[in-house]
């Protein structure tokens, strides 16, 4: 056992002292130490009761015969973040977890993992962690909050930051606002549609690295709790086994995750973090890989925000084991991958089945042929960018518009807020990437007053920023390069004819090459926005967008 090196022989009888001061006995000192990784704070809903997940997880491992050793991580709740200088940590913080993680287990010489999460960053911090140490190793979501009501209507978060473009355009009133934000988030858990937590979640079950039920069984279910104490019993068999997550984390495995990701119609963020999370593990994802996927692969839940449905309704339905067996009918499943299970995929789901098809349709009926989302490419995004294709009205899919420009989100929502984007228009957010501004800010304020002033059918935004997994409407983020490296969004000016075909993948800036040239020479990047701390640190060691945002080795 690893964990010898601090409890075993003479040499150690001090570092058991200091085991035996925090109440550990001899009997726990004698097995395998589990170092269980846990988010719980008291800033985000999806984390309010984890603490209830991790005390079934120890009780899971002590019954299997180990010494469960909690530990915590920080945090960020991207809702509470969002539209001010709080989002640049967001995406930044990926790293800092998965850092931690490293040098708890690491430091403390556990013999496995499991990695307690819930909401945006914290699930792709954790799963980095996982492949990296690559330590037998179990995650365990908090699962998602049940969605709100309001008029007979479902709502949820997406509804209260579309309440208020709808109140700056006259659409309805504050008293109405306040009604829906009383009631759009009900319980604790990560937010009710698919947006990026759970997307992530489905993805952690999809990938193996996860239980079945991982991503859909809401949190405040007692299931929940059974999940979480299953968990703990399966580290130990992984434990024994030697299954470790490099052994699940195959190219495979990341080739089903991509596949669940385009039928459930996921976040874009999941194409930055199964990058960063692929990275870790060996493995090479490109980009042109997802568009190969989604070609394949067809769009069969339509969840919030692009639609109605909610993570309630698809775990109700048969979860994402029901997903995968759906898409393994016409071999779009890898079923040989291995999962924390301890067993195959197509041996987890041989016996599930989809028990309501009108959230998850079967191959033949789907909301779409194609998956969910869609990487574009072309003089505008030479090394591509990201669009959440299923959430895009028709008429969008093909665009040609003005350019209207600005240099920050700030800016940006200032514009929207005050009524002075034209149906047409086509809005640039630059220097907002993971370098410019810095950390990739989401940028579901502007789209959320976009859509509730009505005008998410008739414009589009593009940014070398990133959206929320509760974004609708043709929203194109993560275009690379990004502008704080001299990509080519750095020299639209307003006016602009840019042409989006997201059918044919592509987004032209309609300018002569010679200009385009001209402006890219005459161009120079502005001042770093944050030049102290952690964000000045990340800013100088961060890739792209389109290579995941990932802390480059500087050596």
């Amino acid at each position: 056992m690893k964990s010898n090196s601090v409890k075993s022989g003479v040499e150690r009888a001090p570092h058991r002292s200091l085991f035996k001061a925090m109440g550990y006995t001899d009997t726990e000192l004698r097995r395998p130490l589990i170092g269980i990784a846990n988010s719980a704070n008291d800033i985000i809903p999806g984390h309010k009761e984890l603490n209830r997940i991790v005390d079934a997880v120890k009780a899971g491992v002590y019954m299997a015969g180990g010494t469960p050793i909690a530990f915590g991580t920080i945090g960020v709740c991207d809702g509470i973040a969002m539209n001010h200088i709080g989002m640049k940590y967001s995406l930044a913080s990926r790293e800092l977890i998965a850092d931690s993680i490293e040098v708890m287990a690491i430091a403390h010489a556990f013999d496995a993992m499991v990695m307690v999460t819930n909401c945006d960053k914290i699930v792709p911090g954790m799963l980095m962690a996982a492949a990296r140490l690559d330590l037998p190793c179990v995650i365990v979501s908090g699962g998602p909050m049940l969605a709100g009501t309001s008029d007979g209507k479902k709502i949820d978060l997406i509804s209260v930051f579309e309440a208020v473009g709808a109140v700056k355009s006259g659409k309805t009133t504050e008293n109405k606002l306040s009604e829906i934000e009383d009631n759009a988030c009900p319980t604790c858990g990560s937010c009710a549609g698919m947006f990026t937590a759970n997307s992530m979640n489905c993805l952690t079950e999809a990938i193996g690295m996860g239980l079945p039920g991982n991503g859909t069984i809401p949190a405040v279910m007692a299931a929940r709790t059974r999940l979480a104490k299953e968990a703990g019993m399966k580290v130990m068999m992984l434990l024994k086994e030697g299954i470790t997550p490099k052994k699940i984390m195959t190219e495979k495995a990341f080739q089903n995750a991509v596949a669940v990701d385009m039928a459930l119609g996921c976040s874009t963020n999941t194409v930055l973090h199964l990058i960063a999370i692929a990275n870790e593990a060996g493995v090479k994802l490109d980009l042109e890989m997802f568009n190969r996927i989604s070609k394949e692969t067809p769009h069969l839940c339509n969840l919030s925000p692009a639609g109605t449905h909610h993570m309630e309704d698809l775990h109700l339905a048969g979860g994402i084991s029901a997903v995968m067996k759906e898409l393994s009918r016409k071999g779009l499943i890898h079923g040989d991958c291995l999962t924390v299970t301890g067993r195959s995929i197509i041996e987890n789901i041989k016996d599930s089945e989809t028990k309501d098809e009108s959230v998850i349709r079967p191959l033949e009926r789907p909301y779409h042929n194609e998956g969910g989302l869609a990487v574009l490419f072309g003089n505008l995004a030479p090394s591509g960018c990201v669009v959440k294709q299923s959430a895009v009205v028709d008429r969008m899919l093909r665009h040609q518009g003005p350019a209207r420009v600005f240099n920050s989100e700030e800016e940006a929502t200032s514009a929207i807020m005050a009524g002075g984007i034209k149906k047409g228009d086509i809005v640039i957010i630059r220097y907002e990437g993971p370098m410019g501004g810095p950390g990739m800010r989401e940028m579901l304020v502007p789209t959320s007053a976009i859509a509730g002033m009505g005008l998410d059918g008739d414009v589009a935004l593009l940014t070398d920023g990133r959206f929320s997994g509760g974004t609708r409407g043709a929203a194109i983020g993560h275009v690379s390069p990004e502008a704080m490296e001299g990509g080519p969004i750095a020299i639209v000016e307003d006016g602009d004819i840019i042409e989006i075909d997201i059918p044919n993948h592509r987004l032209t800036l309609k300018v002569p090459e010679n200009e385009i040239q001209a402006r890219l020479s005459a161009w120079s990047p502005p001042k770093p926005k944050i030049s102290k701390g952690y964000m000045q640190r990340y800013a100088r060691m961060v890739s792209s967008g389109g290579e995941g945002a990932i802390v480059r080795n500087v050596f």
